[in-house]
């Protein structure tokens, strides 16, 4: 009897070591997926264009070659480390300090610079889209691009990335709803307008146009102008027009992007619009003519702040 009591004894301690030694272990285990979990709560993963990558949120050495996703930080109240300080936008001019690395010009980028600075993310568009491989050797790459066929959904995505990424979905929930309230009553007194409305791009003394759908179409689609014509090309830089077109079509309002003052050209819009043909135009009789902000509308466009700005200069149309 001793000897059953002593073997029962010896089997009963091994069974609650056994027993203690699963829980250990199963909550090492538990602790482990956590902490993965948690892991995982601090990256975000981008899928886009030219692949997938993968960054923690709030990255510390951030470089934007974008000027209208630099808007978007800007107005979320990130703070990035370089850009491209070649052409810096008005409303973005204190990222022309030195405190901010200069990494070149939008289509010339500095790798070198970029090389030595190793940054955690670099953000990119259209205009630095072939180089993407080399930026992509340097850093995690994310590559932004806008859908002018559905352009505020396209813009809505690209700024909740942004938000995601540094955790500002609160801050841009209020921006967007700012912004929304004021195209939803933009497009509510620009389609009650009986109004018809061309946009021109104008370049050293050549002039091309848009139409919905187009690169500056959210004027018609979004903002709610109507379109003087429905049928142009839909091409990065429009199509290209003569100033017989322009009387052709007479539209009751021009807006005009004038990309030589964008980027240093040398001949004025004005200069190359207000001839003999376009002042027999319904927009010229009616001082309808609207010269749009360049560099807000060729360069920096697509922004938070820079979409609401643009909302504001298509107003002057219909006071």
């Amino acid at each position: 009897m001793i000897k059953l009591r002593f073997i029962s004894l010896i089997f009963t301690l091994i069974f609650l070591l056994a027993a203690c030694g699963s829980t250990e272990e199963a909550s090492k285990s538990s602790g482990s997926e956590g902490e993965k979990t948690e892991e995982k709560a601090k990256e975000v993963t981008i899928t886009h264009k030219y692949g997938e990558v993968t960054i923690e949120k709030n990255p510390d050495k951030v470089v934007v070659f974008d000027f209208g996703v630099l808007d978007a930080l800007d107005t979320l109240g990130v703070e990035i480390a370089a850009l491209p300080q070649a052409i810096v936008p008005k409303t973005l001019e204190k990222y022309a300090g030195s405190e901010y690395t200069n990494v070149g010009s939008l289509k010339e980028p500095d790798f070198e610079a970029l090389h030595e600075l190793q940054p955690d993310v670099i953000f990119i568009s259209s205009r630095q889209a072939e180089l993407y491989d080399q930026f992509a050797e340097i850093a995690p790459t994310v590559f932004v691009e806008v859908d002018y066929a559905n352009y505020m959904d396209s813009l809505e995505k690209n700024f909740k990335l942004l938000a995601e990424v540094f955790e500002k979905e609160e801050a841009l929930d209020e921006k967007m709803n700012e912004l929304k309230a004021s195209i939803e009553a933009l497009n509510k007194e620009a389609t009650a307008s009986d109004s018809k409305a061309l946009i021109l791009l104008a370049n050293e003394g050549k002039v091309s146009a848009f139409g919905p759908a187009s690169r500056y179409g959210f004027v018609h689609d979004v903002f709610g102008f109507k379109a003087v014509d429905e049928n142009l090309e839909i091409s990065q830089h429009g199509q290209s027009i003569t100033f017989e077109y322009i009387l052709e079509k007479n539209p009751d309002v021009l807006f005009v992007i004038d990309r030589s003052a964008a980027v240093g050209g040398e001949v004025a819009a004005k200069d190359t619009l207000e001839n003999d043909l376009v002042k027999k135009t319904n927009a010229y009789k009616n001082g309808k003519i609207v010269y749009l902000d360049a560099v807000n509308w060729y360069i920096a466009g697509n922004g938070i702040t820079s979409t609401q700005s643009m909302v504001e200069e298509v107003k002057a149309a219909l006071e």
